[in-house]
């Protein structure tokens, strides 16, 4: 397997997060990468520096004016008196106004609201850049996985809760749907993707909703108790062209191992039935029993075993990286990931 990071992906260093009422300090953090980083080099896998990407690659999963939006939100928000160190977002568009025609205007305020669907979503100095890095590395591992191969890429920011133009729980750009259609483009007729994050990929579901050639299956927890809390939900099924193409599988908050393995199993049972050519694995370590804010209680050994279940496919596949945030273990995670799939590849 190999392997792609991007120096940039530390540009992002987004301070504010508010939980309950209180504003604390944000859990994806830079220092994540260089845990990442420390797993492979355990493995003895030296990753490769992926290129960054063009507009046009973007422009595959995302609208111009949200891309727009990113490049520029940090410069304007910059310019505003008085303005914080980071944009976001003190009102978002309710359904009301959506429906009685409501637009972003040109003021930056506006547009931070209309673009974020949450304020997990900070924009800083460096956030584009670090968004560039990795979108680049999830098409840099998607490309390699086009050769018939797998390969893992250590995104950062995350991405499987960005939509086509609007980001939310951390994540700006989706890395995960960056890799599926590049795949699809690279030949692959169907793809599937695979999400065992702990929170539902709703961004990824909403990419593909209507799309008949990507098969989405979300393995998180229960999203009436845990982000993002209004999707998930198991009878959520796509439409149109879609419709049964996405999978939820929704857990009780709590489930180890046992649940979460046969969940796991019944999105590769679902890939199987589809056909899928290829795969993407948005990989999220945040249903570790050892999390921060712990809803599902994952081993080391289960995510070695989920791996290995994965690899099972025998599918060129594309690996993202998502949550986790547990940074002194994240790397001993991957390894133990990546351990599993390569015994059983």
């Amino acid at each position: 397997m190999r392997a792609f990071h991007h120096p940039d992906h530390v540009r992002h260093d987004p301070r504010f997060f508010l939980q309950r009422g209180e504003v604390r300090r944000n859990f994806e953090v830079p220092a994540r990468v260089g845990s990442l980083l420390a797993g492979l080099d355990g493995l003895g896998l030296a990753p490769g520096t992926a290129p960054l990407p063009d507009a046009a690659a973007l422009a595959a999963v995302h609208t111009r004016d949200y891309l727009d939006f990113l490049a520029s939100a940090a410069g304007d928000w910059a310019a505003l008196p008085g303005a914080g160190p980071e944009a976001v977002a003190n009102i978002h568009p309710a359904p009301e106004m959506l429906a009685q025609g409501a637009r972003p205007g040109d003021g930056v305020i506006g547009r931070v609201g209309w673009f974020t669907a949450d304020t997990a979503c900070p924009i800083g100095p460096g956030t584009w850049e670090a968004c560039l890095a990795a979108a680049g590395t999830a098409l840099a591992a998607a490309a390699e996985a086009a050769k018939g191969g797998s390969a893992y890429a250590l995104c950062r920011p995350p991405g499987h809760h960005a939509y086509a133009a609007r980001a939310g729980g951390h994540c700006y750009v989706n890395n995960a749907a960056l890799a599926a259609r590049a795949l699809r483009r690279a030949g692959a007729s169907r793809v599937a993707v695979i999400d065992i994050d702990s929170h539902h990929g709703n961004g990824t579901q909403g990419i593909f909703w209507e799309d008949a050639e990507v098969l989405t299956v979300s393995v998180h927890a229960d999203p009436t108790r845990y982000y993002p809390w209004y999707v998930g939900h198991a009878d959520e099924r796509g439409a149109g062209a879609g419709e049964g193409r996405n999978v939820n599988l929704p857990l009780p908050l709590g489930s180890g191992d046992g649940a979460w393995l046969g969940a796991v199993r019944h999105g590769i049972e679902a890939a199987r039935g589809f056909g899928a050519e290829a795969l993407v694995v948005p990989l999220g370590f945040d249903a570790s029993k050892d999390e921060p804010l712990a809803a599902l209680k994952v081993t080391p050994d289960g995510f070695a075993r989920a791996g290995a279940a994965l690899a099972g496919l025998r599918l060129p596949t594309a690996i993202t990286q998502e949550g986790g945030y547990n940074v002194d273990l994240l790397g001993a995670l991957l390894a133990r990931f990546l351990t599993g799939w390569s015994e059983a590849a």
